[in-house]
């Protein structure tokens, strides 16, 4: 009896209703009753059918009294999943804000981070300007988060052994056979400065009270020299601050010159003595600090060799006993 008179009341206010409204709430029963129609045991909307509803919500007020096979809430979050796929092909098919910046400067970027550790991103972004790039600023922050802010070691003491070139001197051992099968021990002090020898002397025997006397020799008088480098060699008798363990790289300089010296002149020569170990050295050292060029002082020699100001006739000067050679030009 409830339901009959529910009907009824159902049929009296349709009656009042315009035609929109009944051809919508019979369209949304059609739809409702074909879904239920469908061969599966619990039949479940398509894409097309949530599409159906969410159109119907948007044009017609009283949706929700026809609905029966979900609830409301589910058609607005349907609405609100299409709002947000809408404007996510949006923008990917229109990109919006700032054009991404180039693979360049992003390197660039890096290079400046990676070689000037202690600069944020306002310092490089002036750089940057200076340079003649127009990024924002804020963009260079989110590119500096992304650089690892570890600066090497080895970096930190080069920019330091670089600061004080002018007041580091480096010592060192290298050891060279007789012919008789016997070693001898080359010792030399290097300045960082113009990479010029400050000493070398010769000794089969490098007890501490001989490295102790070639300091007193290399530095009788006053002296710029304020730091010596060294290694942990037992014969220097002293306790300055040692290079870490297996690091000759922190003593670069006087690695590099053993390593010149070996490959000029101890490579082509095999000493007799230590006087003619000491004469051949010696020969060496100079050739080293008026002829040989370095490319740590952009290839000039140490003692600043002069510089022909013009192409000219030129003739070659033998040097070590024709291992090397410098050129002139002729008057």
């Amino acid at each position: 009896m409830t339901h009959f008179i529910l009907l009824s009341l159902g049929v009296i206010v349709r009656l009042f209703r315009g035609r929109r409204t009944l051809l919508l709430e019979n369209l949304a029963l059609r739809q409702q009753v074909s879904v239920l129609k469908r061969k599966n045991r619990r039949p479940k909307l398509t894409k097309l059918d949530r599409c159906f509803w969410i159109v119907v919500s948007r044009i017609w007020s009283d949706w929700k009294n026809s609905l029966l096979l979900v609830k409301p809430e589910t058609v607005v979050e349907w609405h609100r999943r299409g709002f947000r796929l809408y404007w996510r092909l949006k923008s990917k098919a229109v990109p919006a804000g700032r054009s991404p910046i180039s693979p360049e400067l992003q390197q660039l970027i890096f290079r400046i981070a990676r070689e000037n550790p202690t600069w944020g991103a306002p310092r490089i972004h002036g750089e940057l300007l200076m340079l003649g790039f127009d990024v924002a600023e804020r963009t260079i922050s989110r590119w500096v988060r992304r650089y690892p802010r570890k600066p090497d070691p080895s970096q930190r003491w080069l920019a330091f052994l670089r600061n004080h070139r002018e007041v580091i001197a480096a010592m060192d051992f290298f050891t060279v056979p007789t012919i008789t099968f016997h070693v001898l021990y080359g010792f030399f002090i290097i300045a960082h400065d113009r990479r010029s020898i400050l000493h070398f002397n010769v000794t089969a025997h490098p007890t501490s009270i001989w490295v102790s006397q070639q300091l007193r020799e290399a530095f009788s008088y006053v002296a710029n020299t304020n730091y010596l480098i060294l290694d942990h060699d037992a014969k220097y008798g002293i306790e300055p601050l040692h290079t870490a363990v297996r690091s000759p790289w922190q003593n670069g300089v006087a690695e590099r010159w053993v390593g010149s010296c070996r490959r000029d002149l101890l490579d082509h020569a095999i000493p007799a003595n230590e006087r003619h170990l000491r004469r051949l050295v010696s020969d060496y050292v100079s050739y080293y600090h008026d002829d040989r060029t370095h490319l740590g002082l952009n290839k000039e020699t140490p003692n600043k060799r002069t510089r022909a100001l013009g192409p000219a006739k030129v003739i070659s000067l033998a040097r070590l006993g024709g291992l090397h050679h410098r050129y002139e030009g002729a008057a």
